[in-house]
């Protein structure tokens, strides 16, 4: 057996988690913390995120991908407290999506990536081919839902393929939702300019969450009629938001939490390999993008935002400070929520019976500073000992 402490994330109560096996056998409350390492820290389940297009220096979507880059991106996510995540393939040609959820598939046979990787997540192609509610994803590969080539894709990706991102406007795009879910595949709506009627249509066909709301956008739209509106009205749907301040001012951040309230919002960083790299210049889905000193990935050629460089842990940070939520609504936004959208009933919380997937952290002036993360109860990283 065993035991990990901490400050309870719902209440910064002292805890003890005792782990058997690899899951939550027993949690106690406790009077003080008897492990002074850890009377500080803070315990979480550990973090889902759902849109992880690649990381330091990786990218999913780039030609010749490699099993070790999965298990480097893996294992540096194990280092902000990441022990879920959905590597994502963006808006790419064909051959490119065979040849990388190919090797996305044979890295889930690692057991340690598996413990991290319950599928994956396809953005795009079937996207509006629209400037603006594209976004940074090429042009020249963007096209109309095709339920043939998505089959070849997703056997090529062992059936791994868990979400699928698409606009709803597109011919056919209702017939592939429908499809979709029929296999269990969640169904995100993104980088569209779909009307009230349209999104509705969607969302009854079992569309289920808005990716990154509020981005995939015109930087010029209708005050009525936009598609940003019948996503907030529509109790049935999620949304994920990344909340690095530049995707979403914190003005929106608040206006999004009001609307959709703590259970139906999902915390995602959509970061890529320019995390952790210099500002400058850089080739993306072959594409130029800028990164400035802070962080922010621009899109000249569209002017948009592009990708994410921050992780989760400032998204969580973020929120906390923009809507002034608890720390134990933020946690739920990067952990339950979206264990709940995808059926991953045995994570997400810290529950007796859950796998004992844990984070150890303090809050620090601009980000959460992770200390251990766990995962099946095995320590995978430590602050001090770098990763495990």
């Amino acid at each position: 057996m065993k035991e990990i402490q901490g400050l309870f994330h719902l209440d910064s109560a002292p805890i003890s988690i005792e782990i058997v096996d690899g899951r939550i056998s027993n949690i106690i409350r406790k009077d003080k913390l008897t492990d002074s390492e850890h009377a500080n820290f803070f315990i979480a389940p550990g973090f889902i995120d759902n849109q992880v297009n690649g990381y330091m220096g990786v990218d999913f979507s780039s030609p010749a991908l490699t099993v070790e880059d999965v298990k480097k991106v893996t294992q540096l996510l194990w280092k902000v407290g990441v022990t879920t995540y959905l590597p994502t393939i963006v808006t790419s040609p064909h051959e490119r999506f065979m040849e990388n959820f190919a090797v996305l598939a044979d890295a889930t046979h690692d057991p340690d990536i598996a413990l991290s990787v319950p599928g994956f997540h396809l953005e795009g192609p079937f996207i509006s081919p629209e400037d603006g509610y594209r976004g940074a994803h090429n042009k020249d590969w963007v096209r109309l839902p095709d339920w043939e080539e998505f089959l070849k894709i997703n056997n090529t990706a062992e059936n791994k393929i868990i979400q699928v991102t698409l606009a709803p406007e597109l011919d056919r795009a209702i017939d592939f939702i429908q499809k979709c879910v029929a296999q269990r595949i969640v169904v995100g709506i993104a980088h569209h300019n779909a009307s009230a009627e349209q999104i509705k249509k969607a969302v009854g066909s079992g569309a289920t969450i808005s990716v990154h709301l509020g981005n995939g956008c015109a930087n010029f739209i209708h005050r009525h009629e936009n598609p940003l509106w019948p996503q907030l009205a529509e109790d049935r749907l999620m949304a994920s938001i990344i909340v690095d301040s530049f995707h979403l001012r914190p003005d929106e951040v608040k206006t999004f939490f009001r609307a959709k309230g703590v259970d139906r919002l999902i915390i995602t960083s959509d970061v890529t390999k320019l995390s952790g790299m210099p500002p400058g210049e850089y080739t993306w889905n072959e594409m130029t993008v800028v990164m400035t000193p802070e962080g922010m990935i621009k899109y000249p050629a569209q002017n948009v935002l592009a990708i994410a460089s921050l992780p989760i842990t400032r998204g969580i940070f973020n929120i906390m400070k923009f809507t002034k939520c608890t720390l134990a609504e933020a946690i739920q936004m990067a952990t339950t929520n979206p264990a709940r959208l995808y059926g991953l009933n045995d994570r997400g919380e810290i529950e007796v019976g859950k796998r004992a997937d844990l984070v150890l952290f303090s809050i620090g002036e601009s980000d959460l500073v992770i200390h251990k993360t766990f995962l099946a109860g095995k320590e995978v990283y430590s602050g001090e000992k770098g990763i495990g």
